[in-house]
């Protein structure tokens, strides 16, 4: 039982893909978070560009 115990805590085995595995966990991570904060910069945006036009409709005296 000793020597099972000690050659499981040797075999490093998969201990590389649990490291890539890790690491695309963090890009995951980080790309979430990327598109999360230009998604609602882009939102503002789009809300302004709207407002714009239509403020520039309504001054212009044309309807929709």
């Amino acid at each position: 039982m000793y020597n099972l115990v000690r050659k499981f805590l040797a075999d490093e085995c998969g201990a590389t893909s649990i490291e890539y595995g890790l690491i695309a966990a963090g890009i995951g991570v980080a790309l979430i978070t990327l598109v999360g904060q230009v998604g609602g910069e882009l939102r503002s945006l789009f809300e302004n560009l709207q407002t714009g036009l239509q403020n520039f409709n309504a001054s212009s005296g044309t309807t929709q």
